[in-house]
C-alpha cells in the first residue's frame, strides 16, 4: 500500500481524534508530525494521545527524544520516511498527522535538506543579540538575506530564524534556494480541516484550560525538579515557556494562563502560511459540518485509486 494520508491544520482543530478515527476503520497507523510531541516528558502541554489512544492505534515518532537531545529537521525527516516505508511494508495505511509546518512539507514535497551541520558559537552569539537587540532585528536580518524563507518563517521563532541565518552563512547561498525537492515513492492525499478564525480561538480557549486543569503547572514543575532549563529549545514551546515564567515568579497564572492562549491564537495564524486554504493540493473540510463520513469517503476512493493526489 504505497500511499499515504496527511491530515493537517491548525492547533485545536480535531486532527488527531479524526486520525485516530480513520486509522481504525482503515487499518491504519499514525506518524506524528508534531514538532513537540517528539520529546519525552512533554505530555499535557502538547496534547499527546492518551494511553487509551496508544492503545487503539499504532502511533509512531512520539516520545522519541529526551529534552535535552539536539533534533534536527533532518533527522524527523529520515524518521518518517523510515517509519512510512515500515507500514506501507506491512500493508497497512500510513496516517501522517501534525500541526508542524516544517515537519509536515519537508515530508511531502521531499525536501532536500543542506547538510550544514550546526555552529553551537554561531547559534549562540546570535541568540545572545536577540535577548540583547529584540528578535526582530535578527528577523530583519533574514528577510534582507532571504526575503523567501523569511516569509515562511514565524519571526517569533528565534531557533528557527537563527537556523536559517547559519544555513545561508555556511552554505554561501539562501536557504530558500537550497531546499530542492525529490519525487516522492509514494502517493499523497492531503486533508486540511478548518473553521472560522472566532471558533477556532474559542476551541483553544478551551483547551488551554483543559491544560491547566489535567495538571500543566506540575508537569513543568516536575521537568524543572529533574534539572531541564526553560533555556532548553525543546522547553521554549507554548505553554512550558508560560508556566515556567510562572513558576520562576516572573508572571502569575492568570497571566501565563492569558499569555498562553494569545501565543496559541498567534501561532494558528501563521500555521495558515504554511496550510493555505488557497492550496489546491489540500482537500479543505470545515469542522463546523459533520465532515467525517466525507472524509472516509475521499480515503476509501484514494485506497482504491478512484481519488487523485494531493
Amino acid at each position: 500500500m504505497n500511499r499515504l494520508v496527511a491530515i493537517i491544520g491548525p492547533t485545536g482543530i480535531g486532527k488527531s481524534r479524526l486520525a485516530l478515527r480513520l486509522a481504525q476503520q482503515f487499518n491504519g497507523e499514525i506518524v506524528s508530525a508534531d514538532s513537540r510531541q517528539i520529546y519525552r516528558h512533554l505530555d499535557i502541554g502538547t496534547a499527546k494521545p492518551s494511553r487509551h489512544e496508544l492503545s487503539l492505534v499504532t502511533h509512531h515518532l512520539i516520545d522519541v527524544v529526551e529534552l535535552d537531545d539536539d533534533f534536527s529537521l533532518a533527522q524527523y525527516q529520515q524518521l518518517a520516511y523510515r517509519t512510512i516505508e515500515d507500514i506501507q511494508q506491512r500493508h497497512k495505511l500510513a496516517f501522517m498527522v501534525g500541526g508542524s509546518g516544517l515537519y509536515v512539507w519537508s515530508v511531502l514535497e521531499g525536501w532536500e535538506i543542506p547538510p550544514v551541520p550546526p555552529d553551537p558559537e554561531f547559534r549562540r552569539s546570535l541568540a545572545e543579540k536577540a535577548l540583547t537587540s529584540g528578535t526582530d532585528e535578527l528577523y530583519q536580518e533574514l528577510i534582507k538575506i532571504d526575503p523567501q524563507a523569511a516569509q515562511r518563517i514565524d519571526r517569533h521563532n528565534v531557533r528557527r530564524v537563527i537556523r536559517a541565518l547559519e544555513v545561508s552563512k555556511y552554505a554561501e547561498a539562501p536557504f530558500s534556494q537550497l531546499q530542492g525537492k525529490e519525487a516522492l515513492p509514494f502517493n499523497t492525499l492531503i486533508i486540511g480541516l478548518t473553521t472560522a478564525r472566532a471558533e477556532l480561538y474559542r476551541r483553544i480557549d478551551l483547551r488551554v484550560d483543559e491544560m491547566i486543569k489535567l495538571g500543566l503547572v506540575d508537569e513543568v514543575r516536575t521537568l524543572l525538579d529533574m534539572g531541564y532549563s526553560l533555556d532548553l529549545p525543546a522547553m521554549s514551546g507554548i505553554g512550558y515557556k508560560q508556566i515556567g515564567l510562572f513558576l520562576k515568579g516572573e508572571l502569575t497564572l492568570e497571566n501565563a494562563i492569558e499569555q498562553m492562549k494569545f501565543a496559541t491564537h498567534r501561532f494558528v495564524r501563521h500555521q495558515y502560511s504554511w496550510f493555505r486554504l488557497g492550496d489546491s493540493r489540500i482537500h479543505w473540510f470545515d469542522i463546523k459540518s459533520k465532515v467525517e463520513s466525507e472524509i472516509a469517503a475521499e480515503v476509501a476512493d484514494f485506497i482504491s485509486g478512484k481519488q487523485t493526489e494531493g
